[in-house]
């Protein structure tokens, strides 16, 4: 389903429904009235935005209860982990406003710990070693309807057992060739409860412990035990791992007592309109050049959002609109554009450029004169001041807005036609120049002197208004256009390669757009701008001494609160 406004499990105090569990948890005085959460990263990729959901639980649960939350990197495969991303994920947390403070933990730290209780669940006759292929194992498991098959190695003596897990950790053995599992149940329902392998021969050193493991632990057996290495009260975590709960509970009752005991809660992914949250799928889009690169600002990653100019109050506002609910929906992408265009107008000042120029030239207007057209800098907050904007003979206006023949209702400039410039004066079209391909070069128009903004007898209506910069002193720029990289709406659902659904227009470039010279030479990295009728825009980091970059964070045109305006 797709979900317009979600119903979130609020309760009357404005807590979502995990934030109640919580809350009752405390008030019962569980592990002695204490919590702590944590927020578990694979170092295998980047972040996206599902986990912003996430890390805003896992963080905003602790600070609203005032707890801790820890950040426990899962690096139990070193095959596909680099520091790269651990480094990445540290910069995430921190730019949406989140820190753990001095608990920052790996499940490496763990991997003693987590191999003597493998041992000991050996010794116990509750593991055992199994040579079948992965192939073998899956069909032995049986289906949800009918009960799977014992593995011919499940009776192995205790002893055997024990040599060669221990084999398996020294290297004897090649990778795929054994697995330690769980001896449970292979006929119970859940069938995550039919022996579940434990452990893996991994022979890739790790990034940390270097050679010294070559059998590594599986998430299921590893997350539950690290949670209660740490001491962690609450594990929140999102709905597919509902079916994992009770293998979760089963092996950290191996080590809980009445006094503590983690409790695994699940809220819904955040799942959205037009965008994949796969690792897989991104990873494929990185190496294969079809982005560029994870922080490309059409990726879904928070260093794409960060590059493309969304901010963190912004994704936290859209987090807190959909909520958490204990069934999956499908976000709109537009709220989401909402809650940044909702952010940005507060913050982001408002200049003027021209993205695609043509020339427009006041035939009246004396030469070599210059005039400062006073701009607010924030007409949303005024305590922001003005700034000068120069207005000279030759301008620079956006070339749609301009048509020889226009259609009946185009309020921009045409031949004959008044329109006003933005702050300053009304003008009238008198004629175009063409080059020799017929492309309009320069347009030409008189000014009424009696009709600057802001002077008396200047009030004439006229229908239309342009921005506009000044042709002398405007500044070179390279603006990037992003709009969404897929063309569906739901690409995880559609069948096929899921590259064949990417938007071919979710980039242009425009290297020769004009920029007033207030902005240009205030601009830095990371700033946000309102460029005036065009949208929101974003000093990229490549820009350099002399080439500005901007990325195009979002239109002006607000379909998601005109659809719900339509909706009341």
């Amino acid at each position: 389903m797709t979900e317009n406004s979600e119903e979130t499990l609020v309760d009357e105090s404005g807590l979502n429904f995990v934030e109640q569990e919580i809350k009752a948890d405390l008030a019962a005085g569980k592990n002695g009235g204490r919590l702590n959460t944590r927020f578990p990263p694979e170092p295998n990729g980047y972040l996206h935005i599902g986990h912003a959901k996430a890390i805003i639980m896992d963080f905003g649960a602790a600070e609203k209860f005032g707890g801790t939350c820890n950040l426990r990197f899962d690096d139990t495969n070193p095959q596909k982990e680099d520091t790269e991303y651990v480094e990445a994920i540290k910069r995430d947390i921190h730019w949406l406003g989140f820190d753990w403070g001095d608990r920052l933990y790996y499940a490496s730290d763990y991997f003693q710990q987590l191999y003597d209780l493998a041992v000991r669940l050996i010794k116990e006759g509750k593991a055992y070693v199994d040579e079948q292929t992965s192939q073998q194992i899956a069909e032995q498991k049986g289906t949800p309807t009918t009960p799977g098959v014992a593995s011919p190695y499940r009776d192995r003596p205790i002893e055997e057992n024990l040599e060669l897990f221990e084999r398996m950790n020294r290297g004897d053995f090649e990778e795929g060739s054994m697995v330690l599992r769980a001896k449970i149940d292979m006929a119970n329902s859940n069938m995550h409860f039919r022996d579940p392998i434990m452990y893996r021969i991994i022979k890739t050193p790790h990034w940390r412990t270097g050679d010294k493991w070559k059998v590594y632990p599986m998430y299921d057996f590893a997350h539950g035990q690290s949670d209660y290495f740490e001491g962690v009260t609450h594990s929140i975590c999102t709905l597919e791992f509902v079916p994992h709960r009770p293998l979760y509970e089963y092996f950290v009752k191996e080590l809980a007592d009445e006094s503590y005991c983690p409790r695994q809660i699940e809220f819904n992914r955040l799942n959205l309109t037009y965008t994949v949250m796969s690792k897989r799928k991104l990873l494929q889009l990185v190496k294969e050049g079809l982005v560029n690169g994870w922080d490309d600002p059409r990726m879904p990653t928070l260093c794409g959002l960060r590059r493309r100019g969304y901010t963190p109050s912004s994704i936290k506002d859209f987090v807190n609109r959909i909520g958490y609910t204990k069934y999956e929906a499908l976000n709109h992408i537009e709220l989401l554009e909402h809650s940044v265009r909702e952010d940005l107008n507060k913050t982001a000042t408002r200049v003027s450029a021209v993205v695609n120029p043509v020339k427009l030239i006041l035939t009246n207007y004396p030469e070599g004169q210059t005039e400062e057209i006073l701009v607010d800098n924030n007409p949303e907050n005024l305590e922001e001041g003005k700034h000068a904007m120069p207005l000279t003979r030759e301008l620079w206006i956006e070339r749609e807005d301009f048509m020889e023949c226009p259609p009946k209702k185009f309020f921009r400039l045409s031949p004959d036609k008044e329109v006003r410039l933005k702050g300053a004066y009304i003008i009238k079209c008198t004629g175009v120049k063409k080059g020799a391909d017929g492309e309009i070069e320069e347009i030409y128009a008189e000014y009424d002197p009696e009709t600057r903004s802001g002077l008396p007898g200047s009030d004439r209506k006229v229908k239309g208004t342009l921005h506009w910069v000044s042709a002398p002193t405007a500044v070179d720029i390279t603006v990037r256009d992003y709009d969404r990289l897929f063309s569906v709406e739901n690409p995880s659902a559609e069948e096929g390669d899921f590259r064949d659904l990417l938007n071919p227009d979710s980039l242009k470039v425009r290297e020769h757009a004009k920029l007033e010279p207030w902005a240009a030479e205030r601009a830095k990295d990371g700033d946000h701008y309102q460029f005036t009728r065009l949208g929101y825009y974003t000093v990229d980091l490549d820009s350099t001494e002399g080439n500005l970059v901007f990325n195009k964070t979002i239109g002006l045109k607000d379909t998601w609160a005109k659809e719900q305006k339509k909706a009341k």
